[in-house]
């Protein structure tokens, strides 16, 4: 699959197949899909945590208060993305141009793993609705959980659904 294809076919997949378990060679090439995304000052400041097993079972039941993210239970995977310190060179940057790099470069890492997640055949939806602290009580950590990604095979049948996106001129212009 080409980059175009990609983004034309891949979608959050709210359908995951559990009797299917995510093969390590995908897993891996996931993340180092992920280790090559680009970073301000190529300071990767996230920390990117698999669970698997019972600590995906229990990172996915923390995706689903108020209801919320009821099909993760059946994501055989969850990436766990936190916030980890910038490099001094991106804390300078931030500073001085006050932005928010580490919010960039997470957005960035994210869309990497699902592309080459939807590369590899592979379904996933990015999760912004979760428990912080439970997160990161299951998984050791000790900074911010920012995204949670579910990772797995989709339901047969899960078909691709009509993206609805803006009009391009919505979206893009021209200054020359």
């Amino acid at each position: 699959m080409n980059f175009y294809e990609i983004a034309k076919n891949r979608q959050s997949c709210r359908a995951y197949d559990p009797s299917l378990a995510v093969e390590q060679e995908k897993l891996d090439r996931i993340l180092e899909s992920a280790r090559l995304a680009p970073s301000a000052c190529n300071g990767q400041p996230y920390l990117v945590t698999v669970c698997k097993g019972e600590a995906a079972k229990k990172v996915a039941k923390a995706t689903q208060g108020m209801g919320m993210n009821k099909f993760a239970s059946d994501a055989p995977v969850m990436l766990v993305i936190s916030e980890q310190p910038y490099v001094k060179t991106a804390a300078l940057g931030a500073k001085v141009k006050g932005n928010d790099y580490r919010s960039i470069d997470i957005g960035i890492v994210a869309a990497y793993i699902t592309a080459e997640a939807a590369a590899q055949e592979l379904g996933t939806c990015i999760l912004g609705w979760f428990d912080d602290k439970t997160i990161r009580e299951i998984c050791s950590l000790d900074s911010a959980v920012r995204l949670v990604i579910s990772l797995g095979y989709p339901k047969e049948g899960d078909k691709l659904r009509e993206k609805k996106r803006k009009d391009p001129d919505g979206l893009f212009r021209t200054v020359e």
